[in-house]
């Protein structure tokens, strides 16, 4: 039996795999969910699920990034904040 409860765990996604209702999204864009939900209804990617959304960090990014014509990255709590901070410098150095 112990074999099948970590089975079933590998196959259940992780919070950072995808994001869950208007609340999860929102807070992940650090936005309130009215906006959020402005943003999905002119072109943010979400996928309906009977009267649910989710989407994904990855998508989001994207998504933000082409918005901007910038690069774009939400930096959640298990991020690498030196990469992450390298790879903006890097951007603003070819930008000037």
């Amino acid at each position: 039996m112990a074999h099948k409860s970590k089975t079933s765990k590998s196959k259940v996604s992780t919070p950072s795999d995808e994001l869950k209702g208007w609340q999860q999204i929102a807070g992940f864009l650090g936005e309130p969910t009215s906006v959020v939900q402005r943003w999905a209804s002119e072109g943010m990617p979400v996928r309906r699920q009977g009267r649910f959304v989710s989407t994904t960090p990855r998508e989001l990014n994207d998504w933000m990034g082409k918005e901007s014509g910038k690069p774009f990255h939400v930096v959640t709590g298990n991020a690498d904040l030196t990469s992450e901070l390298k790879r903006a410098v890097s951007f603003a150095r070819r930008e000037k």
